[in-house]
């Protein structure tokens, strides 16, 4: 389990508004991304949207959707091409993950946001700096980071409440200003030779398994084969033996498995529609009294059992099971691998040459007033369909420039 949760009374950390590493930093980003991404090249899309915004000193809200750990760092070059530097809302785990990233995460115009509770403060700074319009403010809807460039998760309504308290703020200006919404479509593609690159991975997993090398067959049949295998062993680990059927079922299954007891402990049964939002509410419960220090080690113990159990079943929603239906892509081949790698060690090795392009969406004026339809919140509504339009597109049209090795 990655160290998701920390066990410390939250603090927020607030941004720095100045500038100077922002400066200091840019002629690093390029080595940066190549060395710990494996990223050679980025290329912005649709820049003169956001800085018509800028230039009509709109308070603007940025949306990406988040694939890799990287996003922020790709967005950088969205900065650079605009010549203004972001604010970005973070989980509060980022900032304590070591002393550099404590030191710098801050003055790069990063705050804080406890996802193990409500943070007032980060909702009241993240209305104010949008509000301010003297930078963008860089916020991931969907949560957590998926690794797949092809499908969204659920997108959570807080960005939305955001959005409409910055817009109330700017509206009681003399004269009143707007707050505009720029959906961003961040998309990775592989360059190399994905037959070349799978392999070694897939050779470490089997190892891993106690199998030989699986060589013989077919990287979308060994993915799949693994993929089966490593469901299989959480099944008879949670249900005492492996399930029959296809694999969607099977995995919802052994989610509900994991997270319904928890649910019956810890929040009365209650259960949110969406896998991220039970897993939220459940921490929400379960981490304040750990992280003030105040339980016996045998208590300790069980919480941080159950806060394991939260986080398998985080990923395993995060999961597509169709994703290598049909003809998969490079990407998607990747993607797989690196999730299976990151589940069983918490570390993806790095793939080389890789390439992100960076699409600014059009500008969504939001309203102060709160409206829902039955389909739900038209704001998060029109996000997600400018998003997958951008993700799509930016898809289509590379296959039309690129001629790439489809399916090894």
């Amino acid at each position: 389990m990655q160290k998701v949760v920390i066990a410390k009374p939250y603090r927020f950390v607030p941004p720095h508004r100045g500038k100077f590493w922002w400066y200091a930093l840019r002629p690093m980003l390029r080595s940066y991304l190549r060395r710990n991404s494996g990223i050679v090249n980025v290329e912005c899309r649709g820049t003169e949207r956001l800085a018509a915004s800028i230039t009509a000193g709109h308070g603007i809200m940025l949306t990406p959707n988040h694939c890799r750990p990287c996003d922020p760092f790709v967005l950088g070059n969205l900065s650079l091409a605009v010549n203004r530097p972001f604010h970005i809302v973070a989980s509060w785990h980022l900032f304590m993950q070591n002393r550099m990233n404590s030191f710098l995460l801050p003055r790069l115009g990063v705050f804080s946001i406890y996802r193990e509770g409500t943070d007032r403060e980060a909702l009241k700074v993240a209305m104010q700096v949008t509000a301010e319009a003297a930078r963008p403010l860089v916020i991931f809807p969907e949560g957590v980071i998926s690794r797949h460039n092809d499908k969204l998760n659920n997108l959570m309504e807080g960005t939305a409440l955001m959005a409409r308290g910055a817009a109330k703020q700017r509206a009681a200006l003399n004269p009143p200003g707007k707050v505009v919404v720029h959906p961003v479509a961040i998309r990775y593609f592989f360059d190399g030779d994905i037959a070349q690159t799978a392999p070694p991975v897939l050779r470490a997993i089997e190892r891993r398994l106690t199998w030989h090398p699986q060589d013989n067959l077919p990287i979308k049949d060994r993915i799949a084969k693994i993929g089966e295998a490593l469901l299989a062993l959480k099944e008879v680990e949670y249900f005492g033996e492996p399930q029959p059927g296809p694999i969607a079922p099977r995995l919802q299954s052994l989610i509900d498995r994991i997270l319904v007891p928890l649910e019956a402990e810890w929040v009365k049964g209650r259960r949110e529609r969406e896998i991220v939002a039970r897993v939220k509410l459940l921490r929400i419960a379960i981490v304040p009294d750990l992280a003030n220090g105040n339980l016996g080690e045998a208590e300790v113990q069980r919480r941080w059992r159950h806060l394991a159990d939260l986080y398998l079943a985080q990923q395993l929603s995060l999961y597509p099971p169709d994703y290598l239906a049909a003809d998969p892509t490079p990407e998607r081949f990747l993607e797989t691998i690196e999730r299976f790698e990151e589940d069983l060690t918490d570390v993806a090795r790095i793939h080389t040459p890789m390439r992100a392009v960076v699409e600014v969406g059009q500008a969504i004026e939001v309203s102060p007033e709160r409206t829902r339809s039955i389909e739900g919140d038209p704001l998060m509504l029109s996000i997600r369909e400018q998003l997958e339009a951008m993700l799509a597109g930016s898809l289509a049209r590379d296959n039309r420039t690129h001629s790439r090795p489809i399916s090894p």
